[in-house]
């Protein structure tokens, strides 16, 4: 059975498929030290999954096989980016994110330095992951 997963903010963007990456505080090692996630393993996206009010049912949104996973800085956010002939930048990152119309730095303060106490520098999980199959809903 897959592992669940959350994409509560981003849950549009996992039925449209534009979200292919997720960056976790977490999701490394377990307590014993071996590692949760590798090539191949299968997640199921779900709405929400910790933290549902009794009763509160697990929306289950698709399925999804892990391609690339490893730690890098929070920082990294700021990689590759493109510019329109209108002036503005894509940023790479934050498009497979599932946020093509965030600036880095908010992006990073609003679900990383504010909420977790991460900092720019620390290391945080990169998960990214192709589609298995057709959205449900």
């Amino acid at each position: 059975m897959p592992r669940l997963m959350s994409v509560a903010f981003t849950e549009a963007a996992v039925l449209n498929r534009s979200k292919t990456v997720t960056r976790r505080k977490g999701w490394w090692e377990d307590r014993r030290g071996r590692r949760i996630l590798t090539r191949g393993t299968r997640l199921t996206l779900c709405r929400k999954v910790m933290g549902r009010k009794p009763g509160e049912p697990l929306v289950r949104l698709c399925d999804v096989e892990v391609i690339s996973v490893r730690r890098e800085p929070l920082a990294a956010v700021m990689g590759p980016y493109t510019i329109t002939p209108a002036g503005k930048v894509i940023w790479t990152e934050l498009v497979a994110e599932g946020f093509p119309d965030l600036e880095p730095m908010e992006f990073m303060r609003r679900y990383f330095i504010d909420p977790q106490g991460i900092e720019l520098a620390d290391d945080v999980t990169r998960i990214e992951w192709r589609y298995l199959e057709e959205a449900r809903r």
